[in-house]
């Protein structure tokens, strides 16, 4: 693939889309900027590239594996319009740059937000919360960079004013210049998020060098040299005045911006959660908080203090039953409410949650009611869960990063525990079940001792995890022991099966002397089971199968000279063969050489025998009579398969590890989990959560208790990831 560096594009388009001359200050930097970025973004459309080719390596159908390959095709074709269009409108930014400024660009944000995305659809608001997301995540990471710059460019440019600075390259702008420059792209909501999530990794992330180069540059040409700027709570020293504004409304805009961006960096997740819910809020013409005089807003400690006053209620005795009834449904936002009501007013004005707190709030209730809805937990996990909704919510307000960690001690607890106990059914006995037991204990520890500390759930994350590891090892043991008998057991019946179709297809081809079939019946055929077996490594099963056509072609009489000169130098080696076949199988050896006897009787017979001989193939009967029969068999089997075709590709698509649950027609049920599948014998074996089997099943059985609805894949994925994807899918669909 061609590329072309931003360098060479400068070179012939210094002055593209603009008439207007650029100061002199900002030309070296526009150089720089437009270059580097066009370089990073060749990264990014390299690695769409990639990402595409592995998603439609990777596709379930034809249908999904061509629209990755065409979204690749569009883009490799109109991919170097993109770059043109991308570093064209940024060289246009410092020729006429937009008016940045933390005031003017949370209005304006905000009415836009209220104006706009309600009324966008699902893809729209998609596409937006992740823009946002990242042009959010990118003002806190590089908040000081960017600050000294937009200073410095708003003393270069004329028109810049102390309430409407300029920043050309303020994420936002380059942002918006890209998502203009791929409207030309003809793809679908899924690849533009793959291409704003690279432009992200590769442009927006690595703006750093490209801004502190641009400092560098102004700083050397004498603009505020000595403007410095430290730490996130925006404190900056300069020997030029504070141009800052300093009204109780502009530092309030910037302690929110301030609290946004901190919010962003500590957990995108929650800021596009947050994000969604603030457009319900606008949708719904409810006035920001903040606003309201007669309310005073609590704080995060404050919250967690009322919060810990439930936490009493909630402690358990060490012998209580946490997991008996029904799953513990509590109201959160109703219960913070009722503490808040019983506040006393402090300088008489009432005490409120902050939107974020209150987002938060809502937030675990939504993942709660997704946890105690989700069928995949078993229901004494699931109850025990329910319990810890006080003890998560005291997480989430200290700790938000547990939206975006799955390193999250308490996420990663959470997620064990309910991996753990996919397994269970309803009939297992929990009262001697050292697993349930274990959780029980987890989550009795945490009602009555957790007090903030994170450290307690890393300390019961660990000894869980040691405990599953032991009880892992046996489980697996009796699995893998399970499997290889089930293999085993599996081979010998497909042998046992193909050698009797084998002999009772040439047996009863041909009228055979009655010793001839006592020997391939009750002996010959424990040689080829065992020929069978040992295929894979000796070879033997063909060898087998050719002593019975050799015997059967010895026994027809033959009148031509060349058949009988090969019946006298095939004989000799049948015999042999037979015998050691016959010996190595321990037949009887008594009988054996009786046996061998009348065989050779009966060949020597044939031989000396004509055409009149009794041995002779059987007439075939006529098959007329059976044609409709088999029609009618034929067309009932076509329609069967069809009807339960999209079912086989479901449970093809079952890997191995993978749990599902069975319902039996009297009501009960049972979880287990796919161990082996044996594809000689079209079999699938599942077990237990113990490594033992419980049922085995041929592909087109399963697919049969699937239509019925006897047979629920249940999904693996990790408890809080799979909440958090319903609740924003729940959240995009009430926005839009």
């Amino acid at each position: 693939m061609n590329k072309q560096s931003g360098i060479h594009y400068l070179r012939e388009h210094r002055e593209a889309g603009s008439s207007k001359p650029v100061p002199v200050e900002v030309t070296r930097i526009r150089d720089t900027v437009v270059a580097g970025l066009g370089d990073l973004l060749q990264g990014a459309f390299d690695a769409v590239d990639d990402s595409l080719f592995e998603l439609a390596n990777n596709a379930r159908s034809n249908n999904e594996q061509n629209r990755y390959f065409e979204a690749m095709r569009e883009i490799r074709i109109k991919r170097k319009g993109v770059e043109r269009h991308f570093q064209n409108a940024v060289a246009q930014f410092f020729a006429t740059p937009p008016h940045t400024g933390h005031i003017q660009e949370d209005t304006t944000s905000k009415q836009a937000t209220a104006d706009s995305l309600s009324l966008v659809g699902n893809e729209d608001l998609e596409e937006q919360v992740a823009l946002n997301a990242m042009i959010t995540k990118a003002k806190a990471h590089f908040q000081g960079p960017l600050l000294q710059l937009q200073t410095r460019f708003s003393q270069v440019y004329p028109e810049a004013t102390d309430e409407s600075p300029v920043n050309p390259m303020a994420p936002e702008h380059l942002c918006s210049a890209f998502t203009e420059a791929i409207q030309a792209l003809e793809i679908q909501i899924r690849e533009r998020l793959i291409l704003l999530k690279q432009f992200d990794r590769y442009v927006v992330s690595n703006l750093g060098m490209l801004l502190d180069e641009a400092n560098r540059i102004l700083i050397q040409a004498g603009v505020i040299p000595n403007f410095r700027y430290h730490g996130k709570a925006g404190k900056q020293h300069s020997q030029q005045s504070d141009r800052a504004g300093k009204t109780p409304e502009a530092s309030q805009a910037r302690a929110e911006s301030s609290s946004r961006e901190s919010l962003a960096a500590e957990s995108p997740v929650f800021e596009q959660i947050h994000h969604m819910l603030e457009l319900q809020r606008a949708n719904a013409g409810q006035p920001p908080r903040s606003n309201d005089p007669n309310i005073r807003v609590i704080g995060a400690n404050e919250l967690v203090g009322l919060i810990s006053s439930l936490s009493v209620d909630t402690h358990v005795q060490p012998g209580e039953n946490l997991s008996a009834g029904e799953p513990l449904q509590i109201d959160l936002k109703s219960v913070i409410e009722q503490l808040l009501s019983r506040e006393s007013p402090k300088d008489g004005k009432k005490p409120a949650l902050k939107e974020m707190d209150e987002d938060l709030i809502n937030l675990v209730s939504m993942l709660f009611e997704f946890i105690l809805d989700d069928y995949n937990l078993s229901a004494p996990i699931q109850v025990l869960i329910s319990r810890l909704q006080i003890p998560i919510l005291k997480v989430v307000i200290k700790d938000k990063s547990f939206f975006s960690k799955a390193t999250h001690p308490a996420r990663k607890l959470l997620n064990a525990l309910a991996r753990a106990g996919i397994g269970w059914s309803n009939s297992d006995e929990k009262s001697r079940d050292k697993l349930y037991e274990k959780i029980h204990s987890i989550v009795q520890r945490i009602l009555n001792e957790f007090d903030g500390d994170l450290a307690l759930f890393e300390t019961l994350n660990e000894e869980f995890e040691e405990f599953l590891a032991r009880e892992n090892r046996k489980a697996s043991l009796v699995e893998q022991r399970t499997r290889e008998s089930e293999r085993g057991r599996i081979k010998s019946q497909k042998a046992q099966e193909k050698v009797d179709q084998i002999i009772k297809k040439k047996v009863g081809r041909d009228r055979l002397p009655e010793p001839v079939q006592t020997i391939l019946i009750n002996g010959w055929s424990r040689v080829m089971f065992l020929a069978y077996l040992r295929d894979d490594t000796e070879h033997r099963w063909q060898e087998s199968v050719k002593v019975v056509d050799d015997l059967i072609w010895c026994l027809h009489p033959h009148q031509e000279d060349t058949e009988r000169d090969q019946w006298v130098r095939v004989v000799p080696g049948l015999l042999k063969s037979l015998r050691a076949g016959l010996e190595e199988v321990s037949y009887n050896s008594s009988k054996l050489d009786e046996m061998m006897g009348q065989l050779k009787h009966e060949l020597a017979e044939a031989f000396r025998t004509s055409s009149n001989a009794e041995i002779r193939e059987t007439p075939e009967e006529d098959t007329d009579v059976s044609e409709p029969a088999e029609t009618e068999s034929l067309a009932q089997n076509q329609t069967e398969e069809a009807a339960i075709s999209e079912y086989v590709a479901q449970i093809d698509s079952i890997e191995i590890g993978n749990w599902v649950e069975f319902r039996l027609v009297n009501g009960a049920s049972f979880r287990c989990k796919l161990s082996a599948v044996i594809d000689e014998a079209d079999s699938f074996v599942f077990v237990n959560r113990m490594g033992l089997k419980v049922i085995e099943k041929n592909r087109i059985e399963l697919a049969h208790e699937m239509r019925r609805g006897r047979l629920t894949l249940l999904e693996q994925g990790a408890l809080i990831d799979r909440a958090l994807d319903a609740v924003v899918g729940t959240l995009r669909s009430k926005t839009a």
